[in-house]
């Protein structure tokens, strides 16, 4: 399947990634773009390279080739200096700061992360905890939450920081489907502000209840891209699942 490319102006533009590690070559001369609050879903077996995708988008690593972000390059910026850009991204295991109390987790993450004065960045820990449904917790020890909790903290870490692009790395995985449930209602919240959102999971159908785009990857770079249920049934698609023949 061809690329379905949006007519809106991007809002990150990366072009002929390319990201190896010794001889191995996870991304491949992938071009990739975001549009201004787009949700957009990227799926893909195992090694496919998506999460090393992520961590060049977000600056966690160094590739090849140029990323656009507002229409500067950011290329050469590493995560803090991104992050305070306005690209976010989540990680697939939550390590919070199991000593500080939830509210000091969000609190440092306007901060530092955001790059927030005092008073706004405890604006926005308040209102990223309202919206992420933690503020009832907000002095519990982030060290005693429950899987679910720590997820939502770690979408609430990333929403203080005032992103435009919110990266998700499956952040689904573990979660009960009533758990999951309550997590796509949140990262509907934050989309309904205009927070561009990508994200990686391999809970298909939860993907499918935020996503409006879905991408294939496999082998480090785009095999389909378009409308999800379009994509889910290209054969190539379904051969990279589930190695039958195209």
């Amino acid at each position: 399947m061809d690329g379905a490319v949006t007519s809106a102006p991007a809002l990150l533009d990366a072009r002929g990634l390319r990201k190896s590690f010794g001889s191995l070559v996870v991304i491949d001369g992938m071009d990739f773009h975001v549009a201004p609050g787009e949700a957009l879903g990227i799926v893909g077996p195992n090694g496919a390279g998506k999460t090393t995708l992520l961590s060049v988008l977000s600056g966690a690593c160094r590739g090849e080739g140029t990323v656009r972000f507002l229409d500067d390059e950011v290329g050469a910026l590493n995560a803090a200096e991104r992050c305070r850009r306005g690209i976010a991204r989540t990680h697939q295991v939550p390590r919070p700061f199991g000593g500080m109390t939830v509210f000091e987790n969000v609190y440092t993450a306007a901060t530092h992360g955001g790059g927030f004065g005092r008073a706004e960045a405890g604006e926005r820990t308040i209102d990223a905890l309202s919206l992420c449904g933690l503020l009832p917790l907000a002095n519990r020890p982030a060290e005693a939450l429950g899987l679910l909790e720590r997820k939502r903290l770690e979408l609430t870490r990333a929403l203080a920081t005032g992103p435009k692009l919110l990266l998700l790395d499956e952040i689904g995985g573990g979660l009960t489907d009533g758990e999951a449930a309550l997590l796509v209602e949140t990262i509907r919240s934050m989309h309904a502000r205009g927070i561009a959102i990508v994200w990686i999971e391999h809970i298909v159908h939860v993907l499918l209840q935020v996503v409006t785009r879905l991408v294939c990857m496999d082998a480090g770079r785009v095999l389909a891209q378009g409308e999800p249920r379009s994509v889910l049934k290209d054969p190539a698609v379904v051969a990279a699942y589930l190695g039958t023949p195209q």
